[in-house]
């Protein structure tokens, strides 16, 4: 499986970016996806969760400004209201039916004061 992410960029602080991550090859292997994210000088942390069976969870940070959704196996992060503690690097991720995981590449996201 691989996951292409794009959709990263520089906005204002109150702006918004939507992130698509795009899998592909053996796909019917993906059941949970999500998105994590790394700031500067800190470890990867993850933000927001949709399963197999679509529940969807968030990080208390971004919860209410952050919106997962899924198509398939493509997952998508609408992000609005964006801090500067926003910045950081994004990776989708999927995890197979059998606990492995995929990451994607990674984009940046950063937000002006």
């Amino acid at each position: 499986v691989q996951l292409q992410a794009s959709g990263g960029g520089l906005v204002q602080a109150g702006g918004s970016l939507r992130l698509s991550c795009v899998a592909s090859g053996s796909t019917m292997s993906i059941s949970g996806m999500g998105w994590y994210r790394q700031p500067p000088g800190k470890q990867r942390e993850l933000i927001a969760h949709v399963s197999r069976d679509r529940k969807i969870s968030y990080a208390d940070d971004v919860k209410g400004r952050f919106t997962i959704s899924r198509e398939n196996t493509n997952v998508y992060l609408q992000m609005t209201s964006l801090r500067p503690e926003d910045t950081a690097v994004y990776y989708c991720h999927g995890v197979s039916h059998w606990r492995e995981d995929f990451w994607g590449q990674g984009t940046q996201v950063t937000v002006s004061s």
